[in-house]
């Protein structure tokens, strides 16, 4: 299903859009902002799960200083990395 809205936008993004759809890179206007939207809620999530897993990294940190900076971040690379990768399969489908 699918509802339209009706949006006002600035007339440099309004020019941004257009060009994308003109240089055949989109197909339509919606095309362009489905896809500044799914790159929003990714956002979003990752920053929602960042904070949750840097709480429970200090944690962890403050329980057991053994844990290196180098396997916090290693872990932290790894995790974004499989949910980039999860969402844009998902985007492509």
């Amino acid at each position: 299903m699918v509802d339209k809205i009706s949006i006002a936008l600035p007339s440099d993004m309004l020019v941004a859009i257009k060009s994308a759809v003109a240089s055949g890179e989109y197909s339509t206007t919606s095309e362009v902002i489905r896809e500044a939207l799914r790159d929003w809620k990714l956002k979003r999530r990752v920053n929602e799960l960042e904070s949750d897993e840097l709480r429970q990294l200090i944690r962890q940190g403050l329980e057991s200083p053994t844990v290196s900076a180098e396997d916090v971040f290693s872990r932290l690379k790894s995790k974004y990395s499989a949910l980039i990768e999860s969402h844009a399969s998902t985007d492509a489908e």
